[in-house]
């Protein structure tokens, strides 16, 4: 049987949205952050957000062409705002379980 060796405490959980309060990470922090998957993680993320609003502000355009009288079908006004509507809303439930998960996290006692 082999002895049991130091323990170490283990890290402390990072965030979920980053690092986006202004503090600076380390040069050891920014090298992990980089090679694991948690950069990519939050690159996913930050894309979609702009993909939701891309979708926000293409149903916004469309409905302000409706209403000026531009040349827009209703059909495709309807669909494009419905499309960005769900997206948004899923954008918001993956946002409500990250923080949920993040402050289960936080809770455990070690």
């Amino acid at each position: 049987m082999r002895p049991i060796g130091p323990l170490a405490p283990p890290p402390r959980p990072m965030s979920p949205l980053g690092d986006f309060a202004g503090k600076s990470l380390g040069a050891g922090a920014a090298k992990t952050q980089s090679t694991d998957g948690l950069g990519k993680f939050s690159e996913l993320l930050v894309g979609e957000v702009k993909n939701v609003n891309s979708m926000q502000m293409d149903a916004n355009g469309m409905v302000h062409s409706l209403l000026t009288g531009g040349d827009v079908n209703e059909a495709e006004v309807l669909t494009a705002v419905q499309k960005a509507d769900l997206a948004f809303r899923m954008m918001l439930q993956v946002r409500n379980k990250l923080i949920e998960a993040y402050r289960e996290v936080q809770q455990i006692q070690i």
